[in-house]
């Protein structure tokens, strides 16, 4: 699958930093990248409904990253899944009459359109499960033969003899160390978010679905020795990530809301699948967005959508300015006022650095954006150092000609906010 048309990044003198992250495993910060070669997997979304700002959030977070490692030089890997098969996509077809793959066709498009308003740089490898089908099916047929899953039988007059096929979480022993969550919680949020504990004929009550039997009025593919079926949501993710990047790759990424059970629970997949203890060698995870006081989310109903803003008129330069304004690790409300003191900051910007007069050098400035980014994507004080060099610009004695042509190429490459 194609992902959208990137932006053209400008080119600013010297190099960053190695950005240092936050590691869930370990809770510290970590060198994202240790070598010449930098590779990420992120989570991409499950399209029955258009971008709302929670996702745009999480996926600048993970850009202003792969930008600090374009600025580093490194070569970049970066791939991101598309869930277009699941459960609540089936549901929103059912509950609107419409044809699954055709609200997943348009919901993807418009997602992609809304990330390229935003100047997102796109995946090199940007995958969905329906394409993914018959890698995830050879990965669970191994999964069964080697004892990492088993099969619980379907009841019902329609149902297929070979039952659906789950995971047995108690052959991985570090399971439960990502999310480092007590066995009530986990069994809290499995619940909660997808999970079937109760599920009669289940080895154990955490363990997740591979491979779901077909059922009637469900869409299904050849599992060959399982059967026909579609996958389970968390093995989607392991398969497509151990497809796409060589292993062990650097950063797993997603929002706080995946770190149990869908990141833990692939990671586990993927363990088994690879046969290495730690698949992905670090973990970074956003925080969520709060709308009307609770988490903007689809099943909430409380979203504001990026579409809608950039139809409004919202410019998409203030709408990204606005969303990295705040730390991408922090929970935080959005109230509608951050546009206008994103648009006001713009504005402000763009008097002074597109200025003949107020040359200021910008050297330091942009070492300072560079530094802020390098400790843990800190966006609040790479805006702070460009504040700065504004606000002292026209005083400046230095008149270092280009100056501000440097600074304004330096906010486009490391934070994508295109200023003219």
């Amino acid at each position: 699958m194609h992902p959208w048309t990137g932006p053209i990044v400008s080119v600013i003198p010297g190099t960053g930093e190695v950005p240092r992250i936050y590691d869930d495993i370990t809770g510290t910060l970590q060198p994202s990248v240790v070598s010449d070669r930098a590779s990420i997997y992120v989570c991409g979304i499950t399209p029955y409904d258009s971008t709302h700002l929670g996702h745009a959030f999480t996926y600048l977070a993970f850009d202003l990253l792969v930008r600090a490692w374009r600025d580093l030089g490194v070569a970049i890997s970066y791939a991101q899944g598309l869930t277009d098969v699941d459960d609540p996509l089936l549901e929103r077809a059912r509950a609107t009459g419409k044809d699954w793959r055709r609200i997943a066709s348009k919901q993807t498009a418009l997602y992609k359109a809304d990330m390229a308003a935003l100047r997102v740089i796109p995946p090199d490898s940007y995958r969905g499960v329906v394409e993914s089908v018959p890698q995830i099916v050879a990965a669970v047929e191994w999964m069964i033969d080697a004892g990492h899953a088993y099969r619980v039988p379907v009841a019902g007059p329609s149902a297929s003899s070979l039952g659906d096929v789950y995971a047995d979480l108690a052959v991985d022993p570090h399971f439960g160390s990502l999310s480092g969550l007590s066995r009530e919680a986990q069994d809290r949020l499995f619940a909660q978010r997808g999970g079937d504990p109760d599920r009669p004929g289940k080895r154990h009550r955490l363990d997740p679905l591979l491979w779901r039997a077909a059922r009637p009025g469900e869409p299904s593919w050849d599992g060959r020795t399982l059967g026909r079926g579609r996958p389970g949501w968390h093995i989607e993710c392991a398969v497509i990530a151990a497809e796409t990047l060589d292993q062990p790759f650097d950063v797993l990424g997603g929002g706080t809301d995946l770190v149990f059970p869908h990141h833990e629970m692939s990671v586990s997949h993927s363990r088994a699948i690879t046969g290495l203890d730690q698949p992905a060698r670090l973990t970074m995870h956003t925080g969520m967005l709060h709308y009307d006081g609770q988490k903007m989310s689809k099943s909430l109903g409380n979203l504001v959508f990026v579409s809608d803003l950039l139809e409004r008129g919202v410019g998409p330069a203030a709408l990204r300015l606005a969303l990295i304004s705040r730390h991408y690790r922090e929970d935080w409300e959005w109230r509608g006022r951050e546009v206008a003191l994103a648009e006001a900051r713009l504005n402000r910007w763009r008097d002074v650095i597109g200025s003949v007069k107020p040359q200021g050098h910008s050297g330091e400035a942009i070492a300072k954006i560079r530094a802020a980014l390098a400790n843990d994507l800190d966006t609040v004080g790479a805006i702070a150092a460009v504040d700065e060099w504004v606000n002292a610009a026209p005083l400046a004695r230095d008149r270092t000609p280009y100056a501000a042509a440097d600074l304004r190429r330096a906010i486009d490459a490391l934070l994508g906010i295109k200023l003219y």
